[in-house]
C-alpha cells in the first residue's frame, strides 16, 4: 500500500495543448512517455465499493495489466490525499485473492464484482525536478464512458513522487496563469459513477447554520461541474471563504465569483475566463 497526493486541473480540450507546450517549456521539466491508457472500473450491483469509498480498476497500458484499488481519502489544501493498492495482473481479468487480502474483502461480496464504467484516455507524463523535490505531471485527453453515455475527459494532475507537498499548488498556480484551469475535486472513478447513474453528489452539506469551510466550497463547486447545476451561493454562509482570500490577496476574485454567480453566470464562463480556477488556488494556497 502507498499514499498519493495529488491536484488535478480540468482544462478545455482547446487549452490542454497549450498547457502541455508550456510544462515542456520548462527548464524543470524531462518528457516522459505518452501512452494509451484503457481503464475498467468494477463493482457489485448495489454499489458497494462506492458506498465504502474505494474505487477499483484494471489498467492495460501496452501490454501490461495492473489491477488498482484507492480510496477516496481526504482533500488537504486542495490536493487529493487517499491510500493505494496495485498489483501487476497476467491478464484483463481481476485476481479476487488480491482484494480478499485488503479491508474490503470482508465488507464486499466479490463475486458479484462486474465492469460499470470506463476511462480511456491517452496521457502524456512530464516530470518536474528541482531539487529534492520531484513532481510527476500527467496530461490526459480522452473519455469517461458508461454504456452509450460519454463525457470527455481533459485534465492535468500533478503528483507529489518525492520533496515538498507545496509544490503541487505552486506548480498548478503557475499552469493557471497561463490558461483557464478548473481545481477539480471530483475524481475520473466519482465522473463515471456520476455517469452511469449510481452516484449523484450533493453539492453543499445539510444546513446547520456554520460557515461553509474551504474544502467544502471547493468540492461544492467541482459536484456543480459535474453536474451542471446551475451556481448559487444563496444560503450559505461563505465567511470562512472570504477570510482565506483575504489571507490570500485574493479578495477581488473571491467578490468578482460571487457577484458573476448572482448574476447567473455559469460556471463554464467563470472557469473560461480564469477567474475560478485562480480563486480555487490561491485560497487552497493560503
Amino acid at each position: 500500500m502507498s499514499e498519493e497526493l495529488e491536484i488535478k486541473l480540468t482544462l478545455s480540450g482547446d487549452a490542454l495543448p497549450q498547457a502541455l507546450d508550456w510544462l515542456l517549456a520548462q527548464p524543470e521539466a524531462i518528457k516522459g512517455n505518452e501512452k494509451l491508457l484503457v481503464n475498467r472500473y468494477f463493482d457489485t450491483p448495489g454499489s458497494d465499493l462506492n458506498r465504502q469509498r474505494a474505487a477499483l480498476r484494471v489498467r492495460q497500458a501496452g501490454g501490461r495489466f495492473i489491477q488498482t484499488l484507492k480510496t477516496r481519502g481526504e482533500f488537504v489544501d486542495g490536493a487529493h490525499k487517499r491510500q493505494e493498492w496495485e498489483w501487476p495482473l497476467q491478464g484483463a481479468g481481476l485476481d479476487m485473492s488480491l482484494l480478499a487480502a485488503t479491508s474490503l474483502g470482508d465488507a464486499v461480496d466479490l463475486s458479484s464484482l462486474y465492469p460499470v464504467f470506463e476511462t480511456n484516455f491517452r496521457r502524456q507524463v512530464v516530470d518536474l525536478q528541482l531539487g529534492a523535490t520531484e513532481v510527476e505531471v500527467a496530461v490526459d485527453h480522452g473519455e469517461v464512458i458508461s454504456g452509450n453515455a460519454v463525457k470527455p475527459l481533459s485534465e492535468v494532475e500533478f503528483e507529489l513522487k518525492a520533496g515538498d507537498p507545496g509544490a503541487l499548488v505552486q506548480w498548478a498556480m503557475k499552469l493557471a496563469e497561463q490558461v483557464p484551469v478548473f481545481l477539480n475535486l471530483v475524481s475520473k472513478a466519482e465522473q463515471g459513477y456520476y455517469l452511469a447513474g449510481l452516484h449523484t453528489p450533493q453539492a453543499w452539506p445539510e444546513g446547520n447554520g456554520s460557515p461553509l469551510s474551504v474544502t467544502d466550497f471547493l468540492y461544492g463547486l467541482s459536484v456543480l461541474w459535474l453536474t451542471g447545476e446551475v451556481v448559487s451561493f444563496d444560503q450559505l454562509d461563505l465567511s470562512d471563504v472570504a477570510n482565506r482570500a483575504k489571507e490570500a490577496g485574493a479578495s477581488d476574485l473571491f467578490a468578482r465569483v460571487v457577484d458573476a454567480a448572482a448574476a447567473g453566470v455559469g460556471l463554464d464562463a467563470l472557469i473560461n475566463e480564469g477567474v475560478l480556477g485562480r480563486l480555487q488556488l490561491s485560497i487552497a494556497a493560503a
